[in-house]
């Protein structure tokens, strides 16, 4: 007897899909008991030494923030700013200055927020979170140089390529869905008393908030090690998913079907493997990178791409964060090919423009060698007073900007 399945759609088909997949995946966990501990305490390891201490005072840090309006603020200041850039709102900078302090998934998080709150469209919010996923500093300048390199100039080098890189393709984004036809909701900001409004938007969101500051503090805590241990999950999965997956072969044929585009590049086959794996995860692609017989170079370009592309972990935390809204992952997905592509470029040019890779740390970089006895909180606690700093100097460019804007019209008038 047979059961006819009528007009089977194609989210049934992918439904049935992921089914058989998570069947193979638990058949594989079973028979492989010894490689999924040793893939679960890798990935345990991973997020706790390196992403939970990095990102919980960023994620406490912008849910504080925007429950106080600061966001709307930045967002009446900043139009004039970041809509002839990146074609975003003015809240969108917010965005940035978190993204490229902090690290993976904050960006997709916080856009996902500006996006349930009415502050970006959905084109706006899909460009906003295209560009500011980025790895974290302290991930790069420390875990990857000092830990995998063990040169902290490297550091510098991969870093400066990979924020480059997203920047130009923020750049480039703003011609995506040009013709788009969704509009907010809000006026557009005049160019006077442009202040007086950014500070009457603040205190009206700061009105609206009816939970008491005790509340606000226990919530953004409560909310940011959600978050966390949501990341954690999908760190330990892909970790045990790798692990798996090599010893079955298949890391080596996706390492195989790389190296038809890569080896006419260059690349040695030996850097392959790692590029394979660093597909589904980045921290273990950038070690075996770092590990690999192979140049330098190659090396530091194969890392610089693996931070770009970001695993197909991140993606699965950036999916879960805009799972509640209307933002599509296919721009993101894409727009991490192309931050590949370009990171690996810039990330090649730096280190030729630097000369002889195992001098990078020269003089100029001495104080990157800190970083070798500085311990992760202490490391963190500096790229939050950096990312203190970046948000005052975008605040105070946009007020040198009003102020400038201010003073032409002034004398403008005069003049007539």
């Amino acid at each position: 007897m047979f059961i006819k399945v009528k007009n089977t759609s194609r989210k049934d088909a992918a439904r049935l899909g992921w089914t058989v997949l998570a069947l193979a995946f638990t058949a594989a966990m079973i028979f492989n008991p010894r490689i999924v501990f040793e893939g679960s305490v890798t990935g345990l390891k991973t997020w706790w030494n390196i992403v939970f201490p990095s990102l919980l005072p960023f994620f406490i840090a912008s849910e504080l923030l925007m429950s106080f309006g600061v966001v709307n603020f930045m967002g009446v200041l900043l139009e004039p700013v970041m809509r002839p850039l990146f074609k975003v709102p003015g809240a969108g900078a917010f965005v940035v200055a978190v993204g490229f302090t902090s690290g993976y998934p904050i960006g997709a998080m916080l856009t996902a927020r500006l996006r349930a709150d009415g502050l970006c469209t959905r084109v706006e919010a899909e460009r906003l979170m295209s560009f500011t996923n980025n790895s974290s500093p302290l991930f790069m300048l420390v875990a990857v140089s000092v830990g995998m390199f063990n040169n902290p100039g490297l550091g510098m080098l991969i870093a400066a390529a990979h924020y480059l890189s997203n920047l130009t393709l923020g750049l480039l984004l703003r011609f995506y869905a040009a013709g788009d036809t969704e509009r907010l909701a809000e006026p557009p900001v005049s160019g006077r008393g442009v202040v007086r409004q950014a500070f009457s938007k603040m205190l009206q969101t700061q009105r609206q908030e009816k939970r008491p500051a005790g509340k606000i503090m226990g919530d953004a805590v409560k909310k940011s090690v959600t978050n966390l241990l949501n990341i954690g999950g999908f760190i330990i999965l892909f970790a045990v998913l790798i692990r798996l997956m090599s010893a079955a072969g298949i890391i080596e044929i996706i390492a195989r079907a790389l190296g038809v585009f890569l080896l006419p590049l260059g690349f040695a086959r030996e850097i392959l493997p790692a590029l394979g794996s660093g597909f589904f995860e980045m921290t273990i692609g950038s070690k075996l990178a770092s590990e690999a017989a192979a140049p330098l170079l190659q090396q530091v370009v194969a890392v610089g791409m693996i931070l770009a592309w970001s695993g197909l972990s991140v993606h699965a935390q950036a999916a879960s964060m805009i799972a509640d809204t209307d933002i599509r992952m296919r721009p993101f997905i894409f727009s991490r090919i192309c931050h590949t592509c370009l990171a690996g470029f810039y990330t090649y040019l730096a280190c030729r423009w630097a000369g002889s890779l195992e001098e990078t740390a020269a003089p100029v970089m001495a104080a990157a060698g800190l970083l070798r006895d500085a311990g992760v909180v202490g490391f963190n606690l500096k790229v939050f007073f950096l990312f203190i700093l970046l948000l005052t100097t975008i605040i105070t460019t946009a007020l040198l900007l009003h102020t400038a804007r201010s003073l032409r019209l002034y004398i403008t008038r005069i003049k007539l």
